[in-house]
């Protein structure tokens, strides 16, 4: 080997290789700032992390989704943002440290990930086009530019090799190799701190850019007031909410109402923007309305309970609210539309969602004379932007997924054979009406209460039928018909309470449902695939 070559070369040792591992982050995260920066200069959903995250919820099975809604409930999109930033960095410490033997290695891999980013924005079903791939590859450049010429360079920098006389002085080897000595410390920890410094500012203008595209969507939903219901909720009943410890509120509030669905970021829609599109199969006279088109028409007002099928037996996937809104028949009779039982040809409701959620509901069932509606309040005031803002569908006796499209901007009329929406095509049911349920809020599972008088109460459900019975079984005793509180409408939930006599020892407690139409809740267990678990909700207890 030439003298010349031999200077060249660089003999990386662990501490080099470290900080080349740390190179690899800084320059990821770099990536990632100047990306959240582009981001804001075109749409917040552009992002790289945003995109690759709902690409992986899109590819995810529908059973690790579940799992994943089961055991982090609503903080799932937290835990997989947290989850892709750790494959990140363990990636980036990879491509760092095998950068400072062959630059090129990390600088190809950093492209690489900069292309998966570009190609998952381009392809979310919301993409406004080419432009959202921008973030990723304008990110993708500026770190292996900082990895491959800011930091990994500054470790490979090799000075000429010594004279034989100097050599101790120096530190070069034996062989002419340059020994750790020779590579530009001081310029390597400038750079790295430069490199922290600047991203941390560079995303923090980014996060702030992205935060001011939503104020107009929060000034609009501040202006608005809505008009008194030309149909009113009927006034719930006195004792519709039993005063008993530990039960569910009748009516969840606003902050405590679940909240299930794919969306990484929330959609901030400002209202005076917002159209709403109806055409498709049937549709005689298509339509197209603005936010103050709906508020203008008479609108109503219910109190609906409302379930998502990922609701486990016994879970927490279930609230109770009082919703204004607009009839959904009323506009789709505008439009010439006429449910299949008349003669319509369309018998699915496709509603899209301004970030590509697609949810297909029947068209007989919106149209049979049950209160579905395009929603604009919820509980006295305009809809959360977690609950859809500034409109969102609900067709009451449905589970969520084939009923509740929140930010919804189109409704296309269509049938079950010509299309399946986003979840029917990951092996959810089509049709998926609401099982009748139970629950036992108190005692809570693995309680100790006192010998003596115990209320067991808790809640039950069977949207758009109602609730006619609760009863409840201690251990393998006979059924015991439960007391129930009146009830408001058979859309909403109905709470019961049974006093028992609690001897000490432990204890299972169970609980079934009895609907309106006679039939008793089933002890079979059964997933939440395809359609909505079902089974009997029981608790231990250990009586002292």
């Amino acid at each position: 080997m030439k003298d010349e070559e031999k200077d060249q070369r660089v003999r990386p040792g662990w501490p080099r290789l470290g900080l080349g591992a740390l190179s690899g982050v800084l320059a990821a995260f770099a990536s990632l700032a100047v990306a959240e920066l582009v981001a804001a200069g075109v749409r917040p959903q552009s992002g790289p992390v945003v995109a690759v995250g709902g690409a992986a919820i899109d590819a995810t099975p529908a059973a690790v989704k579940d799992w994943a809604i089961r055991h982090f409930g609503t903080d799932d999109k937290l835990v997989l943002r947290l989850g892709i930033l750790v494959v990140l960095t363990v990636l980036a410490l990879a491509l760092g440290a095998l950068a400072v033997l062959d630059r090129r290695i990390g600088a190809a891999g950093v492209l690489l990930f900069g292309a998966i980013g570009a190609a998952a924005a381009v392809s979310r079903p919301d993409s406004a086009g080419p432009a959202d791939a921008l973030p990723s590859v304008v990110g993708a450049l500026a770190g292996a530019l900082l990895l491959l010429y800011g930091l990994v360079g500054r470790l490979t920098t090799v000075r000429p090799p010594a004279s034989s006389a100097s050599d101790s002085a120096t530190g070069a080897t034996e062989d002419g190799l340059s020994a750790p000595t020779g590579w530009d410390r001081r310029g390597f920890v400038l750079a790295a701190a430069s490199a922290a410094a600047a991203s941390a500012a560079v995303g923090a203008v980014g996060r702030s850019l992205n935060a001011s595209r939503g104020r107009d969507a929060i000034a609009s939903r501040a202006k608005v007031t809505l008009p008194s219901p030309g149909s009113p909720a009927q006034p719930v009943p006195e004792w519709a909410g039993l005063r008993i410890p530990g039960i569910s509120p009748f009516v969840t509030p606003n902050p405590d109402f679940y909240r299930v669905d794919t969306a990484l970021v929330v959609p901030q829609v400002d209202a005076a923007a917002w159209r709403l599109r109806i055409h498709g199969k049937g549709v005689q006279r298509p339509g197209t309305y603005s936010f103050d088109d709906l508020l203008r028409r008479e609108l109503i007002e219910r109190d609906i309970t409302l379930t998502c099928v990922s609701n486990e037996v016994g879970g927490r996937y279930v609230g109770n609210a009082r919703w204004i809104g607009v009839r959904l028949a009323d506009l789709l009779a505008e439009c010439g539309v006429k449910p299949p039982s008349r003669g319509g040809p369309a018998d699915q409701l496709v509603s899209r969602s301004v970030d590509g959620m697609t949810i297909g509901s029947p068209v007989e069932d919106v149209m049979d004379g049950r209160d579905a509606m395009l929603a604009l309040g919820m509980n006295g005031e305009p809809l959360p932007f977690d609950h859809g803002f500034p409109v969102r569908m609900i067709i009451p006796g449905l589970y969520g997924f084939v009923s509740a499209c929140k930010w919804i901007k189109d409704i296309e009329l269509t049938t079950f054979d010509a299309y399946d929406p986003y979840w029917t095509k990951r092996g959810w049911a089509r049709k998926a009406p609401i099982k009748t349920a139970s629950r036992i809020d108190t005692p809570k599972p693995f309680a100790r209460p006192d010998a003596g008088t115990v209320i067991i109460a808790g809640v039950a459900w069977s949207q758009h039928r109602g609730i006619d019975k609760v009863e409840v079984r201690i251990d393998d005793g006979p059924w015991q018909e439960a007391g129930l509180a009146a009830e408001d409408t058979r859309d909403t939930w109905r709470q019961w309470s049974l006093p028992w006599q609690a001897a000490k020892g432990v204890h299972t407690l169970t609980v079934r449902a009895t609907d309106r139409t006679g039939t008793v809740q089933t002890d079979e267990r059964t997933r939440t695939i395809p359609d909505g678990a079902s089974g009997w909700h029981s608790v231990v207890v250990t009586v002292g």
